[in-house]
């Protein structure tokens, strides 16, 4: 096994391990969905369905797809081509949204870990409001 992939594990058993029982809630679980699905979108090239994982305050930042892509194709590579990825810890904030940590293997070989903030619809669902991305090993971001 590379250290990557025993680093995303280890991170991966931690976050398990010390994830509170807050934490197990259905909200969370489709929150994570979404991230999966859109990451997963990314990667067979899907964009358009990416897109729609999108928050309306990133939609109105970015109010087209060519906009978005540039955007993620720019600034978030890592999320755009993982070669693996993990969700490490999770944390609800007080405005109500999700923030999750998700420790990603770059294209580049490198370690990343990206903050994902989701944000819960009028209609229930979620979306991804808001992503940060560092380099390195997991940490609240």
């Amino acid at each position: 096994m590379t250290t990557r992939l025993r680093w995303l594990a280890a991170a991966a058993m931690m976050a398990v391990s010390a994830a509170p029982a807050a934490a197990q809630n259905a909200g969370d679980s489709a929150a994570q969905d979404v991230i999966t699905r859109q990451l997963e979108a990314f990667l067979s090239g899907d964009f358009e369905q990416a897109y729609s994982y999108a928050s309306p305050d990133i939609k109105s930042i970015f109010p087209t797809l060519d906009r978005f892509m540039s955007m993620v194709q720019t600034g978030y590579l890592p999320v755009l081509r993982p070669n693996n990825y993990a969700f490490g810890r999770t944390e609800r904030l007080d405005d109500g949204r999700i923030l999750f940590e998700v420790l990603i293997d770059g294209p580049d070989g490198k370690d990343y870990t990206a903050a994902y903030f989701m944000e819960r619809q009028a209609d229930g669902s979620w979306k991804v409001d808001a992503v940060s991305m560092r380099r390195g090993a997991p940490g609240m971001i």
